[in-house]
């Protein structure tokens, strides 16, 4: 079973609108007009689509932060990059990040749950989320952490009611192997230094993996790509950015229960 997965591709712009300029939009968008824009390729994006097209995996997974601040025109930037993969046969999990869930406004709450309604095929809704979609007899776990925060940080939260639902998820016998999905990653070596970046809540989870009732935690948010394993592959995978480091992970897992085997793909 093949699984390849890519996030972080940060589509940018300017200010939608006035009301950029008094919420946390702004800072958003400073950053791009500042630092994003020349860091970030999104003809690697297209490179990713069109790698994944052929290569034909099980699963497609992104992690989110497709956007810069979640505004509808970014959203609309990948929207025809990401079609291709969209209208093709294989199924593809989205899972939002934080900056495509900047601020609460109408119109940008909108295009982030349309965003995820329409790479799903309708299969779901943000709302919905946590949910587990099963393909080629593996689990996958799609929770969601992000959420509009402060001006000047970046968290993530696990919702005790979401942590309550993976625990009853993960209550049941395996019947393969469990990868959960998510934006931010579970493990947090420098929580302190990271303050900014963390998330909370996730103390049950991470739990659930020391018991090895989930196997492996695919996300993004950390640009840098990096893979924390087991000798059986059991742990968590960052996918980093696509359109920065030009990297996505390529992930094959044996639904009898072997060991998961990783690839960076560089493109």
């Amino acid at each position: 079973m093949k699984i390849i997965h890519f996030s972080d591709p940060h589509a940018g712009g300017p200010a939608e609108d006035w009301l950029a300029y008094v919420d946390k939009r702004w800072v958003g968008v400073f950053n791009y007009r500042f630092r994003r824009q020349f860091r970030h390729d999104m003809s690697k994006l297209k490179k990713a689509v069109d790698y994944i097209l052929d290569v034909k995996p099980d699963v497609a997974v992104c992690t989110g932060d497709l956007t810069s601040t979640g505004q509808p025109g970014e959203f609309e930037q990948v929207r025809p990059i990401l079609q291709p993969l969209r209208d093709s046969s294989i199924p593809l999990l989205y899972l939002p990040g934080n900056h495509d869930c900047y601020v609460k406004r109408p119109k940008c709450v909108r295009a982030v749950n349309e965003m995820v309604e329409y790479l799903s095929r309708g299969d779901y809704r943000f709302a919905e989320l946590p949910l587990v979609r099963e393909y080629a007899g593996v689990e996958f776990l799609l929770l969601n952490c992000s959420r509009p925060s402060n001006l000047l940080c970046s968290w993530g939260f696990v919702d005790p009611r979401d942590s309550e639902y993976l625990d009853r998820v993960c209550s049941a016998p395996k019947r393969g192997p469990r990868v959960l999905l998510s934006h931010y990653p579970m493990f947090e070596e420098h929580p302190i230094l990271r303050m900014r970046h963390r998330l909370f809540g996730q103390k049950r989870i991470l739990e659930l993996m020391k018991e090895g009732k989930i196997d492996l935690s695919l996300c993004g948010h950390v640009h840098r790509p990096y893979l924390k394993v087991d000798e059986r592959g059991r742990g968590e995978s960052c996918a980093g950015s696509v359109t920065r480091n030009g990297s996505m992970v390529e992930v094959d897992c044996d639904p009898a229960g072997g060991p998961f085997r990783f690839r960076t793909i560089a493109l």
